[in-house]
């Protein structure tokens, strides 16, 4: 039974370790992009908070936001609707922009690909705000 006991602590411990690497190592790729309410791609320069605009978020028909996910990648164009699964934030939220390794403030490129940024959520709203 000794044995038993050690080949299953050992089992076990390989799979914490397993595990825990597969959770702690959340550095997937992760896409950012500018875009409208309901996801759909916008010139990236409807998400530069450096133009004089008083960083309303309303520009032009806005608001706009940045969405990120490690699903997006880059090469989309403007127009086109995001990839379900994403989050996102206001375009003018500094900390969040600091918090995913981009500019406190001004323009964020569509398509901009970060990676091991800290903080990645996933699929919920981060940081969402409506409008």
């Amino acid at each position: 039974m000794s044995s038993r006991s050690v080949s299953l602590t050992s089992t076990f411990l390989l799979l914490a370790a397993g595990g825990a690497a597969a959770c702690g190592n959340d550095s997937s790729p992760e896409g950012f992009y500018c875009a409208d309410e309901n996801g759909v791609i916008v010139d990236e320069d409807n998400c530069d908070d450096n133009d004089g605009s008083g960083g309303s978020g309303h520009r032009s028909g806005g608001p706009y936001y940045i969405y990120h996910s490690p699903k997006y990648r880059s090469g989309y164009a403007v127009g086109s609707k995001l990839p379900d699964g994403g989050a996102r934030f206001s375009y003018n939220d500094s900390a969040t922009r600091s918090m995913y390794g981009l500019p406190s403030t001004g323009r964020v490129g569509n398509g901009t690909v970060k990676s091991g940024v800290v903080g990645k959520g996933g699929s919920g709203g981060h940081g969402s705000s409506g409008g």
